[in-house]
């Protein structure tokens, strides 16, 4: 007998079962959101040397514990929908130099930023000549192989790339686009207790720690958003993530899953 391929209208108690399992699904993705990790798209380039912009990267947000600003203001929820209005943060976990974090810009606390953790509270921080300094002592720097980066015409340019090591033995790229660049050379800061410093990897092209006056200054440990861990996704200036068929050309293939360190 051969078999026949009929279609079967939906029934009440069907639709209401797929209803069901929508929902259900989209309350498990939001709870790890809201909760554990959260996505991000680095929108500039002020990481360059670790984080490109187009990189989707994934933030863990238990990683510090929760403050007010883990709940995805403005993005998911408001204060408005959920109040989470509180001070401090529960289950404190506690950052460690070297850490790449997405927070919420102190004057600004609307807008999330991404930024390497460079001073830890009671911190002395310094930049000569477009040397870090950490307590009076130079953060080792080694130049190492450009960084290539493209523009929108896809033509490559260099830039001068360098290795940093912390002292807790934490490496990481740093790029120098010129010399005595506008925040190569800064007064010495001291961090304030519960504040942390933090700067982008791209020195010459990062609003960071080093400007208090129209950048970042000392960010509160309250405004910690998350770790960010690893990179999920990554396209170049002709690729949308949307848009399967502008893959090809576009994603950064070798950056898929890369871990952020």
């Amino acid at each position: 007998m051969t078999a026949k391929s009929e279609a079967k209208p939906v029934s009440g108690d069907d639709f209401w079962e797929i209803l069901k399992i929508v929902l259900q699904a989209l309350a498990i993705a939001f709870v790890v959101r809201v909760l554990f990790f959260q996505p991000f798209t680095i929108p500039s380039g002020s990481m360059e040397g670790t984080l490109l912009v187009g990189d989707y990267v994934f933030v863990s947000k238990y990683s510090y514990g929760y403050s007010k600003y883990s709940f995805g203001i403005p993005t998911i929820i408001s204060n408005e929908i959920l109040p989470v209005n509180f001070a401090g943060r529960i289950w404190p976990g506690e950052p460690k130099r070297g850490d790449v974090i997405v927070f919420r810009k102190p004057a600004e606390p609307n807008i999330d930023y991404i930024k390497r953790l460079v001073g830890l509270p009671g911190d002395k921080i310094q930049m000569q000549e477009g040397v870090l300094y950490l307590n009076d002592t130079a953060v080792p720097k080694v130049r190492i192989g450009d960084h290539v980066e493209y523009d929108f015409a896809g033509n490559a340019h260099d830039v001068p790339q360098f290795e940093e090591t912390f002292p807790e033995g934490v490496k990481y790229h740093v790029l120098d686009r010129r010399p005595n660049g506008d925040l190569d050379n800064t007064s010495q800061f001291v961090v304030p207790a519960g504040h942390y410093f933090m700067m982008g990897d791209n020195r010459d092209n990062s609003s960071d720690s080093r400007d208090p006056s129209g950048g970042v200054g000392y960010v509160p440990f309250e405004n910690l958003v998350g770790k960010a861990q690893i990179v999920f996704f990554s396209c170049n200036a002709h690729c949308v993530w949307y848009e399967p068929w502008t893959w090809p050309g576009g994603v950064r293939w070798s950056r898929l899953f890369s871990l952020v360190h």
